[in-house]
């Protein structure tokens, strides 16, 4: 980490993992576990967002949640940071259009879970992000289905890679999303935070 700023160099293949993470969980550990492998990537970054634009409630404190996941992720080709925060961005699409900038030659690929794609089309931007990098979409409990339904999914089915392709993801030109299966873990921070347990 460099004031803030994680450490790549250009051909590097690094996964975008975003949230407010509030709380962190095994969920998200494990979907990133998953994306090293299934994706080839040489490192996957947390990307602790200072909020949330689709949540009206706004997170716990950035600090109390940048420590619970250096606690709970602890992987030496994961980096946990607070970039947005350096980078002064509020949306997806700015903060991926400002990392591109920053760090030219790097292989991003923008990470979420399957849950995610169902109302991808209401993000900002959205159709800008699926231009500006390949996106690769992990399995979540009870949401695969509704996944490949969704709007995104559909109007993009031209741009989808088989998950039998996908250690390709990171070297396909954009628009290019790929959805791999795999063993689950059913948590969510939400359900977390009403049970009392943050």
């Amino acid at each position: 980490m460099f004031h803030g700023y994680p450490v790549a160099v250009p051909g590097m293949t690094v996964g975008l993992l975003g949230g407010s993470f509030d709380p962190p969980h095994q969920g998200h550990v494990h979907i990133t576990r998953q994306a090293l492998k299934r994706f080839g990537l040489d490192r996957v970054w947390w990307l602790v967002t200072p909020g949330n634009p689709l949540k009206e409630q706004g997170p716990a404190a950035l600090s109390r949640r940048m420590d619970a996941c250096h606690t709970i992720m602890q992987h030496p080709r994961v980096e946990i940071t607070d970039i947005e925060r350096h980078l002064g961005t509020r949306y997806t699409a700015e903060t991926l259009a400002a990392l591109q900038f920053r760090y030219p030659g790097v292989r991003f690929v923008w990470l979420m879970g399957a849950d995610n794609l169902g109302q991808f089309h209401h993000w900002n931007e959205w159709q800008s992000i699926l231009g500006r990098m390949p996106i690769g979409i992990l399995a979540r409990p009870g949401e695969q289905v509704r996944a490949g339904l969704s709007r995104a999914a559909r109007q993009y089915d031209f741009a989808r890679l088989p998950a039998a392709q996908a250690r390709a993801l990171p070297f396909s030109p954009a628009p290019r999303w790929c959805m791999v299966p795999g063993p689950m873990v059913d948590l969510s921070s939400t359900a977390i935070r009403r049970a009392g347990h943050w």
